[in-house]
């Protein structure tokens, strides 16, 4: 029996062994397959990871076309470039800043906030200033109102009305670089502007620019619905009933007082405020102006001694006793104003262009259009009221105007005004070396601008006190 089995038995080993062989080779060809990456789910791969990226970017990148299914679970990924390597390193919003920023860019970039849920970062944005740029000729949107609608106007700049016979001047707008101002509403800056006093002090440049905020809003009112009140050169009066907003205007070209003794003699005191300053109290905003009556000489010089405390003098540079005055300014501000009641600006120089600026603004129809310009008034001061302004405790918004307005020799009143009261004569048209008024600006013109500038500080400004009522 044993005999008969073995040959039986040993047919059934070898088969056994035979099988396992096969399988082990079966096993072993399936294993090499599973391991090399399948072509199709590579592809897919790299196309999630670059569709990944371009989301981040914003950029939209087509679906990849479908694809047969697989059994294969285990892959390597493709090989990356270098490029791709060290955007994959990098964490998102440095992703995003890489791919939407270029150098010197000012774009504020806002990426998706951390997946640990950790604080959103930015990028800050850069602010724009809206006192560079440019004078663009627009047409359709400048002036802004048409003189005949404002009555009140004064001849002074009533160019127009006048004879002024180019109009040109009127229709160029001021185009900051790198951001766009809010187009000017009238009843936008009355609805601002609702139930607040809106105070004007300085000398005529200040004016010159109630004369043209004035218009600008009595514009947008019915006109039943509107009181303007100029008892006298020194106090003008606007108010919107509707609004209950008031804008006015009160003389002192010097911010300090001017006071006249018994024998005539004009003494400016440089310590004490102007005598009416208790007046510009209680205003939402107020807007101070100084600077050109200090360059006064000879005849046009409006004092006579300089007197701080007790001590009379006559001789005092024009610097010294500005910077003296403007330190006296300061102080009443930052002792009399409330920052939670009031907002606060000050306007920079008005340039003029007579004929030693290079640029006499007699028959001039164009802007400036390039860089030969020489200031008139001295850059000295000019940092005097910057660095005042920079060292006061209430905080004041510096309207700077001036670099914008000295482009445009083309605005002026020239010979197309009144002097004392009075229309300039023919004889004195035509002699416009001597009567041009190269220092005031016709209306419709460029104070229409440093209104809107105005405007646009007041809209963007982060103060709830415009915004609120009383």
């Amino acid at each position: 029996m044993e005999s008969l089995l073995s040959p039986v038995l040993n047919r059934k080993l070898l088969l056994c062994a035979i099988a396992s062989f096969l399988g082990f080779l079966l096993l072993s060809c399936s294993l090499q397959r599973a391991s090399r990456p399948s072509t199709a789910i590579a592809s897919l791969t790299h196309l999630e990871s670059t569709s990944a990226m371009a989301d981040l970017a914003g950029v939209s990148v087509p679906a990849p076309a479908p694809q047969p299914a697989t059994a294969a679970t285990i892959y390597s990924p493709p090989p990356q470039s270098a490029m791709e390597v060290e955007m994959v390193a990098a964490s998102p919003s440095e992703l995003v800043l890489a791919m939407n920023s270029s150098p010197g860019s000012s774009q504020a970039v806002h990426p998706s906030p951390p997946a640990d849920g950790g604080e959103e970062t930015t990028v800050e944005e850069k602010k724009c200033d809206i006192f560079e740029g440019k004078w663009v000729f627009d047409r359709w949107r400048y002036p802004l109102y048409q003189p005949h609608w404002c009555p009140f106007l004064s001849d002074q700049v009533s160019c127009r009305r006048n004879g002024r016979p180019d109009s040109e001047y009127e229709h160029w707008r001021w185009q900051p670089s790198g951001c766009d101002l809010p187009r000017y509403n009238g009843r936008e800056m009355l609805e601002k502007w609702r139930g607040k006093r809106v105070v004007i002090v300085g000398d005529s440049l200040n004016r010159n620019m109630w004369e043209s905020l004035a218009c600008m809003l009595y514009s947008s009112v019915r006109k039943e619905r509107a009181v303007v009140k100029q008892r006298s050169s020194d106090y003008k009066l606007f108010r919107a009933l509707d609004y209950d907003c008031s804008v006015e205007f009160f003389w002192s070209p010097f911010l300090v007082e001017l006071k006249e003794r018994e024998d005539h003699a004009k003494i400016l005191k440089l310590d004490k405020i102007f005598a009416n300053g208790r007046r510009w109290l209680g205003a939402d905003v107020m807007i101070f102006n100084t600077g050109h009556w200090w360059m006064h000489h000879g005849k046009m010089r409006a004092w006579n001694y300089f007197q701080r405390g007790d001590q009379v003098t006559e001789d005092m540079e024009a610097a010294v006793a500005f910077n003296r005055a403007l330190r006296t300014w300061a102080r009443w501000v930052d002792r009399n104003v409330n920052p939670r009641k009031t907002i606060v600006f000050f306007r920079s120089i008005s340039p003029e262009h007579k004929t030693e600026n290079l640029h006499f603004c007699y028959n001039q129809t164009k802007p400036i259009t390039n860089e030969r310009y020489v200031q008139w008034f001295p850059k000295s001061m000019v940092d005097i009221v910057e660095r005042t302004i920079r060292k006061m405790t209430i905080p004041v918004t510096y309207l700077n105007i001036t670099r914008l307005s000295e482009y445009r020799r083309d605005a002026h009143t020239a010979i197309y005004t009144s002097r004392q009261g009075k229309l300039l004569t023919i004889e004195q048209r035509l002699d416009p070396t001597r009567h041009a008024d190269c220092s005031h600006w016709c209306l419709p013109g460029l104070p229409d601008t440093w209104n809107v500038l105005l405007f646009a500080s007041i809209m963007t400004s982060s103060s709830s006190i415009i915004s609120s009522t009383n």
